[in-house]
């Protein structure tokens, strides 16, 4: 049997090398003599063509209507646009008598070549895109969905990709600065689209009124931005890309983590990775690449940009602060003083004149209360009365040891009265040093009944030996210069009683 290909050759070869008459041929192979001129006047099969399109007479008329609606629907919401179910009931108002399926196929064809065309664009070293993206994420057992920050230099096709809790102000800062460690440089020019914590208000095409968190990070690191016009996102082509890569090859399975820092650890080294990729055109690998966009590169300042939201505040008589809707503790001898709250993505760090005075792991959720025991111990001692009642300690599970150091010291008859003031004195004890050293100490101090913060405190107190120890003057120059006479050891015979040695 042959192929329709094998068939056309074999016919051609014979007629036109005139091997055999055209009426053999039409004989032998039965078909008609307009196939067998077909066959002669081209060299492979030209397929079935249509000299004209078909008349259609019942959905004509409405071609020009349904185009116009389409292209009205392009000034809307996707969400609002008409479907082909719609566009049908619309058209039959107007008089068309034939089926859904013409209408259907017609809205097809109209959507399919009315679609928008792309220059294809071509990009410098030292070129920058930005964008966020969601997938989902098993984190500590429960799954749900993360954002991830993306910045890529179209020229090497090097991205960097890290998780956060949501798309905010500070989640953006961090990115940067990660990603700007990642490629070794800062880009001279990185493109965004249009979100409200960049872009205050849209002024025109390409007039853009800045945030100032925004122009805090721009300011710190001088690169130009540029910013996509509204619902332009193919301005950014390649980051939406990597967006679509990173959510179908980083996430894919559900990645299943201890927390966001394990992600970010997993989603950098698979960028560290990905630079061993070669894509089709290029001359390298990605690292190879990277150096060239890198010789395009700003140099990193000096200075670290602080990538934190600063507010300023004042404690309450609560010793607390409130930050994004939740409360976080300063010691009580900041209680209603000015505190400077400097928010992190993973931290927050409370100020008092440029003094770090507290700092807590940063809640995302909502109303919360955040305590650190320690601060409230010092208030505690002057309120003993609250030990048992005190909000910043429930959650706190001390060892059996100090359950044990509190029932002696409430029965013994020398602390009868104090015994719960010198067990706060015990417990004010882990203001400076660990649960663990202190516990250690509170243990050896039960074994030989010594009951008092005194004498748990001996059991810390560093004690250094003085064997095999030497004095240098390395760094001392100016002792030197000091002399010693030599002691007359006589003199100790004066301390000795009449008569000598007893």
């Amino acid at each position: 049997m042959y192929t329709d290909m094998e068939w056309w050759a074999k016919i051609r070869l014979e007629v036109l090398r005139g091997e055999r008459s055209k009426r053999e041929i039409l004989r032998r192979e039965g078909i008609h003599w307009e196939t067998l001129k077909k066959i002669l006047e081209h060299s492979e099969p030209p397929g079935y063509r249509l000299k004209q399109p078909r008349p259609r007479p019942k959905i004509g008329p409405y071609l020009e209507r349904i185009a116009q609606i389409i292209e009205d629907d392009k000034a809307l919401p996707k969400k609002q646009r008409h479907t082909a179910r719609r566009i049908y009931e619309r058209i039959r108002q107007m008089g068309y008598e034939g089926k859904y399926t013409q209408v259907r196929e017609a809205v097809r064809e109209l959507r399919r070549v009315k679609q928008e065309v792309f220059m294809p664009l071509i990009h410098q070293p030292g070129e920058a895109q930005v964008d966020f993206g969601y997938a989902l994420a098993k984190v500590c057992g429960v799954l749900r969905r993360v954002g991830f920050f993306v910045m890529v230099l179209p020229y090497s096709d090097v991205f960097f990709v890290m998780a956060f809790e949501r798309e905010c102000t500070e989640s953006y800062w961090e990115g940067h600065v990660r990603a700007f460690e990642f490629f070794g440089g800062v880009p001279n020019r990185i493109s965004y689209d249009n979100s409200r914590i960049l872009v205050s208000k849209i002024m025109g095409p390409r007039e853009r009124k800045l945030t100032d968190g925004f122009l805090k990070l721009q300011s710190h690191y001088l690169f130009r931005e540029h910013f996509c016009r509204v619902r332009r996102a193919n301005e950014k082509g390649v980051v939406e890309g990597v967006v679509k890569f990173a959510r179908l090859n980083f996430f894919v399975p559900v990645p299943q983590v201890r927390d966001l820092e394990q992600l970010n650890s997993k989603l950098a080294e698979m960028c560290r990775q990905d630079l061993k990729r070669r894509l089709r055109g290029k001359r390298g690998t990605k690292a190879e690449m990277l150096k060239e966009d890198g010789a395009a590169f700003l140099p990193q300042p000096a200075v670290a940009f602080d990538a934190c939201r600063k507010q300023p505040t004042r404690a309450n008589s609560l010793s607390l602060v409130r930050f994004d809707d939740n409360d976080y503790s300063v010691p009580v001898c900041y209680a209603h003083h000015e505190i400077l709250i400097k928010g992190y993505v993973e931290r927050v760090g409370l100020c008092h004149r440029d003094k770090v005075v507290a700092e807590h792991r940063r809640s995302w959720a909502k109303q919360g209360v955040f305590f650190d025991y320690r601060h409230y111990l010092p208030l505690l001692e002057r309120k003993p009365g609250a030990l048992d009642h005190a909000r910043p300690l429930a959650k706190l599970n001390l060892p059996e040891c100090f359950d044990t150091l509190r029932r002696r010291l409430l029965t013994e008859e020398k602390t009868k009265g104090e015994g719960t003031r010198e067990f706060i004195r015990v417990l004010r004890l882990l203001e400076d040093y660990s649960m663990g050293r202190v516990r250690g100490a509170v243990e050896k101090a039960l074994r030989i009944r010594a009951h008092s913060r005194d004498a748990v405190l001996q059991f810390l107190l560093p004690r250094f030996s003085w064997e095999n120890t030497a004095f240098f003057l390395d760094g001392r120059q100016h002792l030197r210069l000091v002399k010693v006479t030599k002691p007359d050891l006589s003199l100790y015979s004066t301390l000795l009683p009449e008569g000598g040695v007893q």
